[in-house]
């Protein structure tokens, strides 16, 4: 597995023709494990037996049903009605009128947000830890832990958000000074694959946040329930907060929706997590 950040260039190359995925389960005439008392958990992450699996600031999704299996057990879980291109492209424009607000937010006030998004994290640690074991197929330590590395790099970009320095330079000319300062990206995409389905996100998540970026993520199908419960975490914090939910946007959906993020011209980076021979192909479509 490699992780890649893409800046763009100006320079067109080959079309990427497939981005990792899962055969998607349609739907089944079963009982779904979010209707077993057993998996309560899944309800009390704001999960239902179908979720939309596009958010912009608002839930929707009109493209296939997939169905999330547990892989221990082989059971439904619950499902996802991903994106189509049209709903990716919205939410893409909903991330940019976003941008227009986040980055005229201070740098500390943004690392009160991340913090605020670490602590409801906290709040759901136990749940959104049982959601990976459960989706995904780790074992619950390892689930729980991993959440926890989304809640630790908060704390780290809070800090951080107060770190943003620059440099002064001396000037040739009398009266002036040269000072750099760094700006926000934009809007960012975001690819991540099944086997860190949160933690990978987060990384991404507060370090752009506090930097003044907005993003748009994409999961693998396979873990879409995952996506769905994470960012319903990190909206909800923005909503308290009375700031756009399209900050960070997510869009689940398979190789079409991974193809068209990683040609958008209008995603200023673009991070990718997956095999090194589709991560080659990424590569070579950005820069």
């Amino acid at each position: 597995m490699i992780t890649s950040l893409f800046i763009r260039s100006s320079a067109q190359t080959i079309r990427l023709s497939k981005l990792p995925s899962t055969p998607n389960y349609r739907t089944m005439a079963t009982t779904f494990l979010i209707n077993n008392p057993n998996y309560s958990f899944l309800k009390e992450l704001g999960l239902q037996e179908q979720n939309h699996g596009v958010f912009d600031g608002t839930w929707y999704g009109s493209a296939e049903v997939v169905t999330s299996i547990c892989p221990a057990n082989g059971k439904p879980i619950a499902q996802v009605r991903q994106g189509t291109l049209q709903e990716y492209n919205k939410a893409v424009e909903k991330s940019q009128e976003a941008w227009q607000v986040w980055a005229d937010v201070p740098a500390p006030k943004r690392g009160e947000i991340v913090r605020q998004i670490g602590d409801a994290l906290r709040q759901k640690l136990e749940p959104l830890g049982k959601l990976v074991a459960l989706e995904m197929g780790k074992i619950l330590p390892e689930g729980i832990g991993e959440v926890q590395e989304y809640v630790d790099i908060c704390d780290y970009a809070t800090g951080l958000s107060r770190m943003l320095e620059g440099k002064i330079f001396p000037s040739e000319r009398p009266g002036h000074v040269l000072m750099e300062n760094w700006n926000p990206l934009g809007s960012i995409g975001i690819i991540s694959a099944f086997n860190f389905p949160i933690a990978v996100f987060g990384w991404n998540n507060a370090i752009a946040m506090v930097c003044g970026n907005t993003m748009i993520w994409k999961g693998a199908p396979s873990t879409s329930l995952c996506s769905v419960a994470t960012t319903k975490i990190v909206a909800s914090v923005l909503e308290k907060n009375g700031l756009p939910g399209a900050i960070s946007a997510l869009c689940c959906g398979g190789a079409d929706i991974g193809s068209a993020m990683a040609e958008d011209k209008r995603l200023s980076l673009v991070s990718f997590t997956g095999s090194t021979q589709v991560g080659n192909k990424v590569n070579l479509l950005i820069i």
